[in-house]
């Protein structure tokens, strides 16, 4: 519909009241504004009066009966619908097929008002969008990310677009997903996964007290144990929140051990101590005598990526299926995980990505069904196994293996994936 109607607006497609085939003069008054389209459910009112001459309240029950598909009421309408038309002069199986256009249009059609209000959400949200491409997407991300589902898929959008988004910043994150002065967006630390209000509460009151903290001993010294406990410092650093402390994650986890005699219980005469002891520790680590970092190697990539997916519920700094991008577009001809919206069954086809979880259902009859969830970066889709596909592929199921494909003959399941 939405193709017909643009190409009739600009003059490809030839105007018809509704249909090429199907049409009547009369329906041209009712029609006309929107090309011949059937569009708003006025218009569809309106068709029932002037073809049958269905009366007001009538025609009310007769939209309703449409848009909730009741088969027993859809056939009174029908016929309701065909007598009022012979009775003007009209043909009855021109009046049924239009009847059929109509039940086609009726089940998702909004009213006039209605649409004119999605219409200017629409046109602002993508001048937002064209004009501050940064600050909206940061904005849509902060507003769902709680739905790491949905994050995902954005995350992606703002590749796509150019944007260069930053891995959460203990020094110049925010709670919420903001953009900073060269225009990147910085992750939101209230997205991790693990951390919680509180404790990034006192982050961010201990640095605008005490400005950028300068190693992970300030921090330490600087928050309540209480609110910024071990497991919270551990998932800050597999984030990616202490990367610009340097000098890599691994060292960063390797010294929160060593944070805990800064974190003790004390005097306030001990704790002024403690951070001296602390900052001349951090000074020794940092000379290139000592050199106290060789003997702690970076995580290896997968590593990182691992905990990132962990307390962010996605990859951020890269994704172990980058290196297959290539081969998984030729297999599935270019269409990625996001764009996969299956409406109907018996729509062919086919899913490539990254198994992130894999689990199995049995059935009342003892049938076993296996449903695993893929990941290509640009989104996430779950995949039902029917029990001989599940047979036939249950040894490739292993978390994190690089890629699985949904059978070439999917059907839409409840959940809205795939099997």
């Amino acid at each position: 519909m939405v193709d017909n109607f643009i190409d009739r607006k600009h003059g490809r497609e030839e105007l018809s009241y509704p249909d090429v085939q199907w049409q009547h003069e009369s329906l041209k008054p009712v029609l006309e504004p929107t090309y011949g389209i059937i569009l708003y459910q006025e218009q569809v009112m309106q068709i029932a009066q002037v073809l049958s001459g269905i009366l007001s309240a009538a025609r009310i029950c007769w939209r309703r009966a449409m848009g909730k598909k009741k088969p027993e009421e859809m056939a009174k309408q029908r016929s309701v619908f065909e007598e009022g038309a012979k009775k003007n002069g009209i043909d009855g199986e021109l009046a049924m097929k239009i009847f059929d256009l109509v039940e086609k249009f009726a089940g998702y059609g909004f009213n006039k008002s209605h649409s004119a209000a999605y219409a200017l959400v629409s046109y602002q949200t993508l001048w937002l969008k064209a004009h501050y491409p940064a600050e909206f997407m940061a904005a849509v991300m902060t507003a769902d990310m709680d739905n790491t589902e949905k994050v995902v898929g954005l995350v992606d959008e703002c590749w796509r677009m150019g944007l260069k988004i930053l891995p959460p910043d203990i020094n110049s994150g925010l709670y919420h997903f903001h953009v900073n002065d060269e225009g990147e967006i910085v992750y939101g630390i209230g997205a991790i996964k693990g951390v919680g209000e509180g404790p990034i509460e006192a982050i961010i009151d201990a640095r605008n007290q005490g400005g950028y903290f300068r190693e992970l001993f300030d921090l330490c010294a600087r928050t309540d144990t209480k609110k910024l406990n071990r497991r919270v410092l551990e998932k800050l650093i597999m984030s990616g929140a202490f990367d610009r402390l340097g000098p890599h994650r691994a060292r960063a986890d390797e010294l929160i051990g060593r944070c805990a005699e800064s974190r003790r219980p004390a005097t306030p005469k001990r704790k002024l101590s403690v951070r001296r002891i602390c900052s001349a520790y951090w000074r020794k680590s940092r000379s290139k005598s000592s050199n106290p970092n060789a003997s702690c190697q970076p995580w290896p990539e997968q590593v990182v990526l691992d905990g990132e997916r962990e307390t962010l519920g996605l990859y951020l700094t890269g994704h172990p299926i980058n290196q297959y991008l290539k081969e998984i577009e030729r297999y599935v001809g270019g269409v990625r995980l996001k764009d996969m919206h299956p409406t109907e069954r018996g729509k062919v086809t086919t899913a490539a990505g990254l198994v992130i979880a894999a689990r199995v259902m049995v059935t009342k009859r003892g049938n076993r069904i296996g449903i695993c969830t893929l990941d290509d970066r640009s989104g996430r889709l779950e995949v039902m196994y029917l029990p001989t596909r599940w047979i036939n592929t249950s040894s490739c199921w292993k978390k994190t293996a690089y890629l699985s494909s949904a059978d070439r003959s999917a059907l839409m399941t409840s959940a809205g994936g795939l099997k």
